[in-house]
């Protein structure tokens, strides 16, 4: 592939990428523009460095499978200015908790993630499917047929995800064996004390 023809292919892509609203899988690419897929992948990361490069105010990611442009971060302030109406619909946290369980120990079933969060969560779980964020997966074989949950691809479009394996460690966010070992023996301190401020106002009653 020569150099005019690498660009041509370039251009292609830009103005397909531009008016798509979904992000654009390479193979569906490479079928529009008769190009193996493998050459498209490279193209596009190709292009992902050049507006890198260029300090643009979009990048060009892969996320649910396929590219697609959007905000570079650093532009999320004036972002969130723009889409002022987006503030009003923002998740609450109890949505972001319920939908952060649904994403890590999918498929589940609403009893279970009610179980996890202590809480009755099916008003929750119908916002989450009205948002896209998830959808039922398939059905328990155990006693009731319980529908199962798990997410979807506008969840990992929203995202940033290419695929659930790029969701973070939950070990990420699990605090390290010196933490806890510190935690529990300030624990075993504040039992200690309080033990010892209960004996002594039982020796003052008796006196």
């Amino acid at each position: 592939m020569n150099a005019s023809e690498e660009l041509s292919i370039k251009q292609a892509i830009e103005s397909i990428l531009m008016v798509a609203t979904d992000p654009v899988p390479p193979n569906l690419l490479a079928q529009l523009l008769e190009k193996p897929t493998s050459d498209i992948e490279k193209i596009c990361e190709s292009l992902s460095e050049e507006y890198k490069q260029e300090n643009r105010g979009f990048i060009l990611v892969r996320v649910g499978g396929g590219y697609r442009y959007q905000s570079h971060p650093e532009q999320a302030p004036w972002v969130e200015r723009f889409v002022i109406e987006g503030q009003s619909t923002r998740l609450t946290a109890a949505a972001l908790e319920t939908l952060a369980i649904v994403a890590y120990k999918q498929p589940i079933s609403r009893a279970q993630v009610s179980s996890i969060r202590g809480v009755d969560v099916d008003g929750v779980i119908r916002t989450l499917q009205q948002r896209g964020y998830i959808d039922e997966l398939s059905r328990d074989t155990g006693p009731g047929n319980a529908v199962l949950f798990g997410t979807t691809q506008s969840f990992l479009e929203r995202m940033g995800l290419n695929s659930l394996e790029d969701l973070p460690s939950l070990g990420d966010f699990v605090p390290g064996a010196e933490v806890v070992e510190a935690l529990e023996r300030g624990l075993r301190y504040d039992t200690d004390l309080e033990e010892e401020v209960e004996e002594k106002s039982s020796t003052t009653e008796s006196e």
